[in-house]
């Protein structure tokens, strides 16, 4: 036993020294080898070329609606029936849901009842108007039409030579007297005494200014004033009718559009994606019932983080592709930016809008989409590698041709190539990545 004891113990020594004469031989290959230098592997070049140069930028976005309508009633009621549920396809007018329209249907007969008195007050009061028009043509009627006033300035003392002033001149067909004229001495012309100064004349008409009572006058009165107060008073029954009319048509207007609120109908063709209530529930005016979208009008709703953002602008074209049609390309243009961006706590990023060129069929709402938007696109220009150019700053750059750093002017930054204004030749080689 002690002899087998004594075998295991010198295989154990015999195992170490393998172990550590290994090690050794590691070591000084290692060493060896850390004196020789490798071979540097040879830079790639490429030459300098004319081409396209576009610029992209990259989102993810979803599909939506381009319009969406919240539909309410205009009453409040009790829903007597539903037409629709959720992810029901409608045409424009279709009757999504109605209200108990009873006391709306009511209102409108009162209204109407309402106007047709209204219509009536105004056709009675119009009538008297006449009458006291006519009343007044009649007083006016009676007036001589002929007769003038006469001049109230005194006439003046006959000259010396026997030259009198001239005498006021009176109707022909009215005035049946005369004022009496004083005789004058036999060398001397009558004269004809003048008016005097408050301007009663001493002849023509009578100061009534009419011959008897207005005929027909019914306001009570004797002269001319009656039937011009009973003018006005007629009138402003007129008015007040008028008034009164068009108060009761504004009533009718409203209780009829009320009426129509009692039936929602589809203002457009859609889908509709919610409805909030079911045949029996009590709603309220104006509270939103149904949600109907537009499905024949999609969007792509993105955002776009802030460095991207002041790269994009209306009109530019994008390409869309759908997780749900792989390899499927779809073309769309950016119809809006939003001005104003949003955080999430972690970055800001702002809202962009775009519509399909031609919208597939069968998009659902809210489905995911990926976006290329195009910021920018050169055909023919002087380019190189974007990865070729470093040290960018403003539109300086450097590359690096035949081993030493050679200064560029850039232009349109793509991502696979950048545009060379200056430094560079068509044909030169320079360094592809350094």
């Amino acid at each position: 036993m002690g002899e087998a004891l004594a075998g295991r113990r010198r295989w154990i020594w015999a195992a170490a020294a393998v172990v550590v004469l290994a090690l050794i031989v590691f070591g000084v290959v290692r060493a060896m080898g850390a004196d020789a230098k490798e071979e540097p592997e040879a830079a790639t070049t490429v030459a300098v070329d004319r081409g396209a140069v576009t610029a992209e930028v990259a989102t993810t976005g979803t599909v939506q609606p381009a319009q969406t309508r919240s539909l309410s009633f205009a009453v409040e009621g009790t829903v007597e029936s539903v037409s629709v549920r959720a992810g029901t396809t409608v045409t424009a007018g279709q009757v999504l849901a109605k209200v108990d329209d009873t006391d709306a249907a009511e209102a409108v007969d009162d209204a109407q009842d309402s106007l047709d008195d209204a219509e009536d007050a105004l056709e009675e009061a119009q009538d008297n108007a006449g009458k006291a028009s006519t009343t007044t043509t009649t007083c006016a009627a009676n007036v001589p039409a002929a007769y003038t006033p006469p001049s109230s300035t005194p006439t003046p003392t006959p000259s010396p030579t026997g030259t009198t002033s001239p005498t006021t001149t009176r109707p022909t067909t009215a005035a049946p007297t005369t004022s009496p004229t004083r005789s004058a001495p036999a060398s001397t012309p009558p004269k004809t005494t003048a008016p005097t100064r408050g301007g009663t004349p001493t002849g023509g008409a009578p100061a009534g200014g009419g011959s008897g009572t207005c005929s027909g006058n019914n306001s009570g009165g004797s002269n001319n004033s009656g039937g011009g107060m009973q003018q006005g008073g007629g009138g402003d029954a007129v008015l007040s009718a008028e008034q009164r009319v068009i108060q009761a048509r504004t009533t009718l207007e409203n209780a009829e559009d009320a009426l129509a609120g009692t039936t929602i109908k589809a203002p457009i063709a859609g889908k509709i994606l919610t409805v909030s209530g079911k045949v029996g529930s009590q709603v309220s005016a104006g509270n939103a019932f149904i949600t109907l979208a537009d499905i024949y009008d999609m969007q792509i709703s993105a955002a776009f983080p802030e460095a991207d953002s002041d790269r994009l602008a209306l009109a530019q074209k994008a390409v869309v592709t759908l997780a749900d049609r792989a390899g499927d390309e779809f073309k769309a243009t950016v119809v809006q930016v939003d001005p104003v961006g949003t955080s999430d706590g972690t970055m800001v990023r702002y809202g962009v809008l775009l519509a399909f060129d031609t919208a597939p069929e069968g998009l659902l709402v809210g489905q995911s989409a990926s976006v290329r938007v195009t910021t920018g696109a050169k055909e023919e220009v002087l380019r190189v590698p974007s990865t070729a150019v470093h040290d960018v700053s403003g539109d300086q750059g450097t590359v690096l041709k035949n081993g030493s750093r050679t200064k560029v002017v850039v232009g349109l930054r793509g991502d696979q190539y950048t545009e060379i204004t200056s430094g560079l030749a068509d044909g030169d080689e320079i360094v592809r990545s350094w």
